[in-house]
């Protein structure tokens, strides 16, 4: 791929086989309002191509382009501050104190979760306060909505039409309706599963703090947390800290806020 030729010609034959095989976004994506309604029309026809149902559809139908969550994920800044910065943004202080209370209130739903998933209270509550406020502050945008225009949006459409395809599944199913309220980005629950994670991990109710802490500790499990093992950088059980977020900061925030629950 030495010119510029050279690339276009190999996008080229990479997006013909794409299309040959059905396995294209063919939904013109867009980077305001103006052609979603053109789009939920198109991406509808591909839905129901890919097996989703009526209830699925009519709720994709009942979206609408979400203003403030393009705007959130333009202005998205926090992932960049040191540790100490995020932790004071994010009232690291607080969620420790807090946490170490609800540590000891909920002695044995913590116990109950480490005993099935190996997973100690203090991770899981560093999430949960990150999260949610433990479970004070869930979101109240429309689910659908905000994952249908992320997934229409010329900037992440890959990530979010798959976020996109298990929400309308779920819907589908009757675990999510068109009503869902979520986050700015389709987050819900109290900590904050994307529409795909709860397919894949979500465990009973997450707007309850035992369904939301059970689909967390599943989560972790399923990306390699080792019970008794450590979850500081370095440690092995970071590495399922690492998949629960990509933002480096946000990691240690995790391991430094469940280290100081744990150690109490």
């Amino acid at each position: 791929m030495s010119t510029r030729i050279h690339v276009a010609a190999l996008a080229g034959a990479v997006l013909s086989l794409f299309q040959l095989s059905g396995g294209a976004h063919a939904a013109q994506c867009g980077k305001n309002a103006s052609g979603y309604e053109a789009w939920k029309q198109e991406f509808a026809a591909e839905a129901r191509a890919k097996g989703v149902g009526q209830a699925g559809i009519a709720a994709l139908m009942s979206t609408h382009y979400a203003t403030a969550t393009i705007n959130a994920d333009r202005g998205l800044k926090s992932f960049r501050l040191s540790l100490d910065q995020f932790l004071a943004k994010r009232g690291g202080n607080t969620i420790i104190a807090r946490g170490r209370q609800l540590k000891k209130s909920q002695a044995a739903l913590f116990s109950n979760i480490e005993r099935r998933y190996g997973v100690p209270p203090g991770p899981l509550l560093a999430i949960w306060g990150m999260e949610s406020g433990f479970g004070a502050v869930k979101g109240n945008q429309n689910m659908l909505s905000s994952v249908a225009t992320l997934a229409y949006d010329c900037r992440r459409p890959e990530f979010f039409t798959d976020q996109l395809y298990a929400a309308l599944k779920l819907v589908d199913s009757g675990r999510f309706t068109a009503q869902t309220r979520g986050s700015m980005h389709g987050e819900v629950g109290q900590t904050q599963f994307m529409p795909k994670t709860v397919l894949q991990y979500g465990v009973g109710n997450l707007d309850t703090a035992a369904g939301a802490l059970d689909s967390t500790a599943n989560y972790l499990k399923a990306h390699g947390w080792s019970a008794g093992q450590g979850y500081q950088p370095g440690e092995p059980n970071f590495a399922a800290i690492q998949a629960w977020n990509a933002a480096s900061v946000y990691q240690q925030a995790i391991a430094h806020i469940g280290q100081r629950i744990d150690a109490q």
